[in-house]
């Protein structure tokens, strides 16, 4: 059973859904092929080189399992980003190997110019920090996530 969340208004979450199309493209084609073996599976007597209707049970189960891989992607968190600081979920056994960086860790972070790296420096010297790739997440949420990091590190505006 999951643990409820208690104020999932000040997270920002930010899922694998970029990674997760190739899955759902990959269980998509094998699902259209497991068809088409049991749809000319009714020809066999005609064609008796054709595969048997019981082959079909592969590409099925692989697109099944594929499927299963992408609701997970889609569903699940890479990305969390918290009052208390950026949460991170690696791709095999998030639960476990997931890390916190408090932002009091945090001297700044970068973002490269295409948006697909995210570089979260521990010292203004740069010489200590961690990498992040970006590219499972949606093209049209890096920008989002960049401004949220970038923004929640930079000082605030003096009024006046």
């Amino acid at each position: 059973m999951a643990a409820k969340i208690q104020s999932p208004e000040k997270e920002l979450r930010f899922t694998r859904s970029g990674q997760a199309t190739l899955f759902w493209l990959g269980a998509a084609v094998l699902g259209a092929i497991g068809i088409t073996m049991l749809a000319t599976a009714i020809y066999r007597d005609i064609n008796p080189q054709l595969p048997h209707p019981a082959w079909a049970l592969v590409p099925l189960a692989l697109a099944l399992a594929m499927a299963k891989v992408a609701v997970g992607l889609t569903r699940h968190a890479y990305l969390l980003l918290t009052p208390l600081g950026i949460e991170i979920f690696p791709f095999f056994r998030p639960a476990e190997g997931m890390r916190l960086v408090l932002w009091q860790e945090i001297d700044h972070a970068e973002v490269n110019e295409n948006t697909t790296q995210l570089t979260l420096h521990h010292n203004a010297e740069k010489s200590s920090g961690i990498h992040l790739s970006l590219t499972p997440i949606r093209i049209d949420r890096r920008t989002l996530l960049a401004k949220a990091v970038i923004g929640r590190l930079s000082p605030p505006a003096a009024n006046g």
